[in-house]
């Protein structure tokens, strides 16, 4: 059974966001496709208005102590599901503060690694001030989990910069037979996250990209423009690899629960973020379209309104192609355009997105819809609270 979208909906709709605000956890299930830190302020606006969000998140990052970790323990990336769970943890009195000061924390990038494993020694034992603040028996899970990266951390692991939220995290996946979805269970009540945040997959691999110029890059930490200078020609293909020393095209598919959680969402958004490394990464695992195409329920894009270096030579229009391309690849024949994508959310001033035809967008089979995102103190970027006002209105 198929379902269009038809029905009329004031955006925002001042009767939904209060209902929704008055009982956060009766709130709608909004499922995100993202990774990295687009949706960081974003989340922390989110979370007054609903505590069922759900959150997939690209675990394929390999820069930063991400890589570091990955490297040592030959593992999935951790760092964005982190910060995602950062990000809808309840800070206020009724949650943990301790606790997210503790997995918000850093090592010093300019102390040696003598004294870093001091310090790292001094958590584990619980003398360190930050892990001392913590109520048991909070303080003794997280204590454990430290220890057993310790315990297991080679040595010459460098732990500067390291994430303390992103070491606890690794301890746990270690000592829990190298699965996470334990790990991010503990883990979210521990900081009160107001969400669901889960791993595409728990596989540990790459991303690979080939340019229009024939140059072949693969890590994501080489597509951001972040680590490495921004690519030098569009990105005319996109997979998975094996890892970084072999480039072998790796195919995996999305467990059951993850096709389950799909189907949950009242509203499936396609967020801001880096377009391939964020965003198109979540579809290249094998099932992401045919659980997206089964879920009842409006599908929205919201594309960038600032620039983006991994989407050279994309303006919207093809972006929107690009979405449905990836998405249909699981059943091209059986998989319609209205079933992965209804509705693309775009700011009033057009000429945020170069080269936007809203009327090729609607031949698509794809309704443009134009309200205020951005204002003159988030400029050129969107506004948090009114996408997060906007999208509950949707669902």
């Amino acid at each position: 059974m198929r379902i269009r979208i038809t029905r009329d909906v004031e955006i925002p709709n001042p009767i939904r966001l209060a209902r929704f605000q008055s009982r956060p956890d009766l709130g709608p299930k909004l499922l995100f496709f993202s990774g990295g830190t687009a949706l960081r302020s974003f989340s922390q606006k989110l979370i007054h208005y609903t505590y069922n969000s759900i959150h997939i998140i690209t675990p394929f990052d390999s820069g930063g102590s991400s890589a570091e970790i990955r490297k040592a323990f030959d593992m999935l990336a951790v760092g964005d599901i982190r910060n995602r769970l950062m990000a809808l943890a309840d800070q206020s009195l009724h949650g943990y503060p301790e606790i997210y000061e503790l997995f918000v924390y850093r090592m010093s990038k300019s102390k040696s690694q003598e004294e870093l494993f001091t310090e790292l020694k001094e958590m584990g034992g619980g003398k360190h001030p930050l892990v001392g603040a913590i109520r048991a028996p909070m303080r003794k899970i997280i204590r454990n989990h430290l220890l057993d990266f310790r315990e297991r951390m080679p040595k010459d692991f460098n732990l500067r910069g390291a994430s303390i939220g992103n070491l606890v995290l690794t301890g746990g996946f270690l000592s829990y037979r190298r699965h996470l979805d334990p790990v991010i269970y503990m883990f979210s009540k521990l900081v009160q996250a107001r969400g669901t945040v889960r791993p595409t997959v728990n596989s540990n691999l790459h991303m690979a990209a080939i340019l229009e110029n024939g140059r072949r890059i693969v890590g994501q930490h080489n597509l951001t423009g972040k680590e490495a200078p921004p690519i030098d020609a569009p990105i005319v293909s996109f997979e998975l690899v094996k890892s970084l020393d072999d480039p072998t095209p790796a195919n995996v598919d999305i467990r059951n629960k993850m096709r389950k959680l799909i189907k949950q969402a009242d509203l499936i958004v396609y967020p801001i973020g880096s377009f391939y490394s964020s965003l198109i990464a979540n579809f290249l695992p094998s099932g992401v379209g045919r659980a997206v195409a089964a879920a009842l329920c409006p599908k929205v894009y919201v594309p960038n309104t600032a620039a983006d270096p991994e989407a050279m030579g994309l303006n919207v229009n093809k972006q929107v192609a690009l979405i449905i391309e990836h998405l249909k690849k699981d059943d091209p024949g059986e998989i319609k355009t209205e079933d992965v994508l209804n509705f693309v959310l775009l700011d009033e001033d057009e000429n945020l997105y170069p080269g936007l035809d809203i009327g090729a967008l609607e031949s698509m089979g794809v309704r443009a819809i134009c309200c205020k995102l951005v204002d003159p103190d988030s400029k050129p970027y969107i506004q948090a609270d009114r996408l997060a006002q906007i999208l509950l209105s949707l669902s």
